[in-house]
């Protein structure tokens, strides 16, 4: 397998963050988070219960290393709603609780 290119990862993630209405980018997967916080992550999405996309970073190195540059944000998980960067777990987890991220949310699935 060829190493991918960071354009080609910059282009799939731009590409992947306009498909998919709510998309996050985590280490694992949401059947399989591999760090607690892309599990809590998962968790206050499933809470939303409505569809999401993800992106395992750990699977695709290209995305992984070119992510933070695309985001101008450091760390994983990476949450984007339409296009948008949310944030990570603590931004995602705070937006939960307050109810903020389920009207994001629905009104990105509308």
């Amino acid at each position: 397998m060829s190493e991918a290119q960071p354009e080609d990862a910059m282009e799939r993630i731009k590409q992947q963050t306009q498909d998919n209405a709510v998309i996050l980018y985590m280490k694992g997967t949401p059947q399989m988070p591999m760090c607690g916080f892309s599990a809590r992550t998962v968790e206050v999405l499933k809470a939303c219960n409505k569809e999401f996309a993800y992106v395992n970073i750990i699977a695709d190195v290209g995305v992984h290393e070119s992510l933070p540059k695309f985001s101008d944000w450091p760390t994983f998980p990476q949450l984007f709603v339409n296009g948008e960067l949310v944030g990570g777990c603590d931004i995602t987890c705070e937006l939960a609780e307050s109810g903020e991220l389920q009207k994001m949310i629905d009104q990105a699935s509308a």
